[in-house]
């Protein structure tokens, strides 16, 4: 059994780990910044400088929303917000199409929750670029979620999915394999479940969560 403590420092390793490079970045440029003289390169570095600003400011909201508890005060999150963050972590680097498909205007946390680490470990599996779906909506009582990634490549470590499905082993829990399993918890303590099915060219994650008591569908 994982204590939450040991949880808590896996994703604070892996959230440290994706930080690295921007903020690294940062220091370089400003470094560079300093001895250059020449104004056309001074100018380039402060391009990257705030290419870098943005790329980090980018990572630590998705993060604030996806680990965190961010997203108001209330039991909803505005699916703009959801998608904001998203759509600006998928804009750094690899080609992304990013289509959307959520019905209504708000999703309880929890799902939101879910809906962005598995949007994330879809991204994470699109090494070469390629398209993402992002699908949810509320009936019958339910939430329901599926991410579906397709491309030339899909690289997806078959230990997230074990930790999606809640059968990780206690030796394969990891910084890489911690969002799975937080989401995995909070699937289950919502009495929910999550699933996956990949190939050699397409991901599909999914979620069916409990809708809260007091949200209309």
């Amino acid at each position: 059994m994982t204590s939450s403590t040991e949880l808590a420092s896996l994703l604070c390793s892996r959230l440290c780990h994706d930080l690295l490079s921007p903020v690294g970045a940062l220091s370089n440029g400003l470094e560079l910044l300093a001895d250059e003289t020449d104004p056309a390169m001074r100018d380039r570095c402060i391009e990257l400088l705030e290419q870098s600003a943005k790329t980090s400011a980018d990572k630590l909201k998705f993060f604030r929303l996806a680990f965190g508890a961010a997203g108001g005060f209330g039991d909803a999150v505005p699916v703009e917000e959801a998608q904001t963050v998203v759509e600006a972590l998928a804009s750094d680097g690899k080609p992304i199409e990013l289509k959307w498909a959520i019905e209504g205007q708000s999703l309880p946390k929890p799902a939101v929750k879910v809906m962005l680490n598995l949007a994330h470990i879809a991204l994470d599996a699109l090494i070469r670029g390629g398209r993402l779906d992002i699908g949810a909506e509320m009936r019958d009582g339910k939430v329901e979620i599926v991410v579906r990634a397709t491309g030339d490549r899909i690289a997806f470590d078959e230990t997230i999915g074990k930790a999606l499905e809640g059968d990780l082993a206690a030796g394969e829990l990891t910084s890489r394999t911690a969002a799975a399993h937080m989401i995995a918890l909070v699937a289950e303590d919502a009495g929910g479940g999550l699933q996956y099915k990949a190939d050699d060219m397409a991901l599909v994650l999914g979620a069916v969560l409990p809708q809260p008591a007091g949200m209309i569908g």
